[in-house]
């Protein structure tokens, strides 16, 4: 047959060709790629970071961790004993109980899984691994999650509070402040970021003021305590104590009693401390004057217009007394008169004004209102204004205390309270700094300063000159309270309520200081047992923030100081020496992720924990002590 003309044999040979070099081609490219390394995408890790708590210099309070859950699949466990016995000292459960839960799961044909324990740290990590490699182990898998670690264990516990497994905040700022600290649930970002937390208290400060108020709780036996010190023109607290108080890295094996945040949450008669409240309202509605007198003999008696027999008795006869004497002695005669001069709608509305009966409006949760009796209520009385206005049938919380306090301390002008000092982002860019807000005048400034000074005259010879410190000038004022029996009603015969308020300096309030000390064991009395606390604390806050004293100590220097040469600081796998070096020399490594840097202490680093020499390990925390 003849073949077509199409089809010739140049052009055969033409298509051959081309076929052939494009065969060739494809196979060289492909040879080309298997003679490649072979490399694997990886997947992207995605980062969700919550923003840090810290103090008001920046030092770490709580921060993101990595821990891991153990778990177990029963049915690849070859030797349960065996295994159980080896994991037991590592993870702190007995041999035999590791035992029972693996055989309990093993025997049930509708499970094969198990977790043996949460929240292992990278310590513990490290010990499993190493016991699953040298000793053969099998069906074991650790779960890397994240984690929250508080590096001054209960410091602050109540402000700071906790977070729970799920990334919530449960308690404290890491609930208050839960939309500020969380990463963005942006899909759209590989990597999210929350913001950072700076508290307003001095972490130093909280601490020596912790020690000095455990001790308290100690020498007198007491139920509970809380102490708050706050700066009297800006309202940013300094301190802030509620004891007892949770380790919040075991928080949950604390009691009810130590998660309680008292200052903010807990709502009790005051007492005597109140009566500069009181008498600043007789003050300032002009029901009384400095100079008018009331003379105590030792009772209150009078009978009202519808028959109701009044009676309060005062632990003392003073005689005649003047405004300062009756807030000097605390005498519970002379302020029942003083009431029965002011109308009672008019003194109620002037006590919600320092802010009793509301919230302060702190950046807490759960924060109580306390109560201020209207004259409408089934329980008001002939007694009730008296009694108001020595501290009794009212019900105050610490926080409402020291703002209205405030208003003693600022010529009238009260000064929101705040635990925030700023918030910044990842980047150190600040997003919020606070700013101090006055509110409206409650007294007047000649009342505010009449009744401070009568706070100096009561530290100088009075109910709360244990309180006083002689070189620095300090008014204060003292209450001791009976509390309610929750089981019989009425007021109980053993459990007091001691309290004190100071404010110092007198002539330029710069702090304000309030402690409370709960059912306390043998002596009572606020001048007694509270007034020494403040003392004490007051002294501290003093020297740490270096406040003028009349007796302070003159030191000569030469004037020379001797700068040794910098060194860098390389941490790679082991931990190197710190000793000696500055403090600014090591903020930079708080900027590292891997690790967790805690700084304690102003200077050079005098001590270190883990010791030098020690591995590196991911996520490790690596303690620095300075003076």
């Amino acid at each position: 047959m003849e073949m077509n003309g199409f089809y010739s044999k140049g052009r055969i040979i033409t298509f051959a060709v081309i076929t052939g070099i494009f065969i060739l081609a494809v196979l060289v490219s492909y040879g080309m790629i298997m003679l490649k390394p072979f490399s694997q995408p990886l997947p992207s890790v995605i980062t969700r970071e919550r923003g840090s708590i810290l103090d008001r210099n920046g030092k770490i309070l709580a921060i993101q961790t990595t821990v891991y859950n153990l778990s177990v699949t029963p049915s690849a466990v070859k030797d349960v004993d065996n295994c159980a016995k080896i994991l037991s000292p590592i993870i702190g459960i007995s041999a035999e109980k590791i035992a029972d839960q693996i055989n309990q799961v093993k025997d049930d044909p509708k499970k094969d899984f198990l977790y043996l324990k949460k929240r292992i740290n990278q310590a513990e990590h490290d010990e499993i691994a190493d016991a699953v490699q040298s000793c053969n182990l099998y069906g074991l898998r650790m779960e890397k999650t994240v984690s929250r670690s508080y590096p001054e264990n209960s410091l602050a516990a109540q402000l700071i509070g906790f977070m729970g497994d799920d990334g919530t905040g449960l308690s404290g700022i890491e609930y208050s402040c839960q939309s500020v600290l969380a990463p963005p649930e942006d899909i759209t970002k590989v990597n999210t970021y929350g913001k950072n937390v700076l508290l307003t208290i001095d972490s130093n400060l909280q601490f020596k003021l912790e020690q000095i108020a455990g001790k308290a709780m100690e020498d007198t036996q007491a139920e509970s305590l809380m102490l708050v010190a706050a700066e009297a023109k800006t309202g940013e607290i300094l301190s802030y104590i509620s004891l007892p108080a949770p380790n919040l890295n075991y928080y949950r094996s604390s009691s009810p009693e130590e998660q309680m945040n008292r200052p903010a949450m807990y709502a009790y008669e005051p007492g005597s401390v109140f009566k500069i409240f009181s008498v600043a309202s007789f003050l300032d509605a002009g029901v009384i004057t400095p100079d008018e007198t009331f003379l105590c003999d030792g009772v209150f008696e009078i009978k009202t217009a519808n028959g109701e027999h009044i009676r309060m008795t005062c632990l003392e006869h003073h005689g005649l007394l003047t405004a300062r004497g009756a807030l000097q002695y605390s005498c519970n005669d002379a302020l029942a008169q003083m009431s029965q001069k002011i109308n009672s709608e008019y003194f109620l509305q002037q006590l919600r004004d320092f802010g009793f009966g509301s919230k302060t409006g702190i950046e807490l949760p759960g924060e109580t209102k306390g109560s201020v009796k209207n004259t409408t209520d089934k329980l008001w009385s002939g007694r009730s204004k008296p009694t108001i206005s020595i501290g009794q049938e009212i019900s105050v919380s610490a926080l409402q205390m020291v703002q209205a306090a405030t208003a003693v301390a600022n010529g009238g002008k009260p000064v929101q309270l705040t635990v925030i000092s700023k918030i910044v982002d990842k980047n150190g860019n600040t997003v919020f700094q606070h700013v101090p807000q006055e509110k409206e005048p409650v007294i007047s400034k000649k009342t505010a300063d009449y009744i401070l000074s009568c706070m100096e005259t009561t530290a100088v010879a009075g109910t709360g000159s244990r309180a006083n410190i002689g070189d620095v000038s300090i008014g204060v004022k003292t209450g001791t309270a009976q509390m309610l029996d929750p089981e019989k009603g009425g007021y109980s015969d053993t459990d007091f309520l001691s309290n004190c308020v100071a404010v110092f300096p007198v002539e330029d309030p710069e702090i304000i200081l309030y402690i409370v000390i709960t059912k306390a064991k043998g002596e009572t009395y606020a001048g007694r047992i509270v007034a020494p606390v403040i003392h004490e604390a007051a002294n501290a806050i003093i020297d740490y923030l270096g406040l003028q004293r009349n007796s302070a100590v003159s030191l000569r220097h030469s004037g020379k100081i001797e700068i040794p040469v910098d060194k860098p600081i390389v941490i790679e796998k082991v931990i190197p020496d710190f000793t000696g070096y500055p403090k600014r020399m090591l903020t930079g490594l708080l900027d590292r992720k891997d690790l967790n840097i805690v700084i304690k202490g102003e200077g050079w680093v005098v001590s270190q924990n883990p010791p030098p020499g020690t591995p590196v390990r991911e996520n490790m925390v690596i303690e620095l002590n300075l003076e």
